[in-house]
């Protein structure tokens, strides 16, 4: 993989009740540790969120309280092609996913739950095959409150 295959890394923090949404650099949409580690330096009152699109072909939100990580992985058959995912997969001890395995999201489906995303809406959203990574993303970010920010970033 390479940082041209990375759509889009983004983070976005909310502080005094405002959120906040920067890029970051693409290479981050590539290791899963370094991500994480990217997301402490942003004060935040609800926790960091990172959003990642790779390659239109799957997402990844990371949420970094303190030292606690969530996170989740729209399709676990990524990580059999790429780094990031795969990274994530061994981080929430994923099993390995055969080729034959249908596409499902992995990891925290109540990663959002708190700020008004409710699992099932992301579920539902991680398996619509008609959506993009980055459609599902601006949708996410719409019901957050921050889509015109990350329009602006993502184009």
């Amino acid at each position: 993989m390479t940082e041209d295959d990375v759509d889009f890394v983004v983070a976005a923090y909310r502080d005094d009740g405002d959120w906040s949404v920067m890029e970051l650099p693409a290479k981050l949409g590539e290791d899963f540790a370094e991500l994480s580690e990217a997301l402490r330096r942003f004060p935040s009152e609800v926790g960091t969120l990172a959003l990642v699109s790779i390659k239109d072909d799957f997402f990844a939100i990371v949420r970094r309280s303190g030292q606690q990580v969530r996170v989740l992985l729209s399709d676990n058959t990524a990580t059999l092609d790429y780094p990031l995912a795969a990274d994530i997969a061994e981080a929430l001890d994923a099993p390995d996913p055969d080729d034959d395995d249908p596409v499902e999201p992995i990891g925290d489906l109540e990663i959002l739950a708190d700020l008004g995303v409710a699992s099932v809406e992301l579920s539902l959203l991680c398996e619509d095959d008609d959506l993009y990574p980055d459609d599902v993303l601006l949708d996410i970010a719409e019901r957050l409150g921050f889509r015109d920010q990350l329009e602006t970033i993502v184009g």
